[in-house]
């Protein structure tokens, strides 16, 4: 006679740890913003200050016009050597990226990651229903791939 086997009904078994894995989870929304009437000087003086690369520029209604990077800036400090000038009191319009790749916010961070490589970006400006609601830098992306390391990713 044969050995049957048998299995019971089994338990349901409840994840143990939900990672997190939308951009909207690790995305900054406490942003330094700039306007493209704003010296880039100023611009200059605010990266510094606040130990950023760069950020969204926005017009008066509070609506992404372009992105302002240290890049940008190196292009005012090309120039000013150039032409044997100080550096002048030029807006950011002149130097902003104004074509600016988004992302939306509930997009995972592996799509983000693809996006980044993709388009060679350091940040990215994160939207939801048209409105900047943050960014999202590679370094940001890289932390998540860490905390989600010894996790299964779906």
């Amino acid at each position: 006679m044969g050995i049957k086997s048998f299995q019971g009904v089994r338990k349901t078994v409840k994840k143990e740890f939900d990672a997190p894995i939308l951009v909207e989870d690790y995305m900054t929304k406490k942003l330094v913003t700039f306007s493209p009437d704003q010296s880039i000087l100023t611009v200059m003086e605010q990266l510094a200050k606040y130990h950023i690369s760069g950020g969204p520029v926005l017009d008066n209604n509070g609506f992404l016009v372009g992105i302002i990077s240290e890049a940008d800036c190196m292009k005012q400090i090309s120039e000013s050597r150039y032409f044997n000038q100080p550096i002048l009191d030029k807006s950011v319009e002149r130097f902003m990226t104004r074509e600016v790749e988004t992302v939306p916010h509930d997009i995972s961070i592996f799509d983000a990651a693809g996006i980044f490589d993709k388009h060679n970006r350091r940040r990215l400006p994160v939207m939801k229903n048209g409105i900047l609601v943050g960014q999202i830098s590679r370094k940001d992306i890289v932390i998540a791939a860490l905390k989600l390391s010894g996790h299964n990713w779906k």
